[in-house]
C-alpha cells in the first residue's frame, strides 16, 4: 500500500515544485544558454529501478569539452561561477523533479550514480537498485559526499531494507533543514567526489 501512496505523493510534489519554480527555471535556463551557447540542461544516462537506464536531467554547471580552453582541463576547472552556485545551492537538480514526475525517480531513495559502477557493486550493494533512485536519501542526510563509498552504500541498503513513511518523512525533514542551515551559502570551490573503483 505504501509504494502506491509514495508514488502518488511523488507525482503531486513534483507538479507543485515544477510549477512553483518554473519562473526560476526559465530565468536560469536563459542565463545558462547565454553562458554556454547551447542547451541549459545536462542529460546523462543513469541506472534506475532494477538498474534499468533512464535519462537524468540537471541544469548544466560545466562547460563542455568543446567549449573549454584546453582538452587537459579537469571537471573542476570546467565548472563556471554560475555552475558552482547552482551545485552548492542544489538548484541544478530542479529538473530531476521531471524525472520524478515521469516515474524514473522518487523524492526519496538512493542517489542514481553512474552506469559504469553497476558491474563493481557487491551482491548486497546491488540492493540499492531495488527501489527508485531519489533526489535525496538516507546517505545524503548523513553527509554522503564525505563518506567512504562502502559506508555510503551501507546506508543506501539500510534504507531499502527499512524504508517506510516515517523514514521518508525524516529524510525530507532533514533535507529541508540542511537548506535552512547551509544550503544557500555559496562556496568558491565545488567539492569533487572520488570515483567508485570497486570494493577492496
Amino acid at each position: 500500500m505504501y509504494p502506491l501512496f509514495k508514488r502518488l505523493a511523488d507525482i503531486v510534489a513534483s507538479i507543485l515544485v515544477l510549477t512553483f519554480f518554473s519562473p526560476i527555471l526559465l530565468i536560469l535556463s536563459i542565463l545558462l544558454i547565454a553562458v554556454y551557447k547551447e542547451s541549459a540542461v545536462f542529460v546523462q544516462e543513469r541506472p534506475g529501478l532494477y538498474g534499468k537506464p533512464f535519462r537524468l536531467y540537471k541544469l548544466k554547471s560545466m562547460r563542455s569539452h568543446s567549449e573549454a580552453d584546453g582538452s587537459a582541463e579537469t571537471d573542476e576547472q570546467r565548472v563556471t561561477r554560475i555552475g558552482a552556485l547552482l551545485r552548492r545551492s542544489k538548484l541544478d537538480e530542479l529538473p530531476q523533479f521531471l524525472n520524478v514526475l515521469k516515474g524514473d525517480m522518487s523524492l526519496v531513495g538512493p542517489r542514481p550514480l553512474l552506469m559504469e559502477y553497476l558491474p563493481l557493486y557487491s551482491v548486497d550493494q546491488m540492493k540499492r537498485h531495488e527501489v527508485r533512485p531519489g533526489i535525496t536519501g538516507w546517505a545524503q542526510i548523513h553527509g554522503a559526499a564525505g563518506l567512504a563509498w562502502t559506508v555510503r552504500f551501507e546506508k543506501d541498503v539500510w534504507y531499502v531494507e527499512n524504508r517506510g513513511l516515517k523514514i521518508d518523512l525524516k529524510i525530507l525533514f532533514m533535507t529541508c533543514l540542511w537548506f535552512v542551515r547551509a544550503g544557500w551559502k555559496t562556496s568558491a570551490s565545488v567539492e569533487q567526489v572520488e570515483a567508485f573503483r570497486g570494493n577492496p
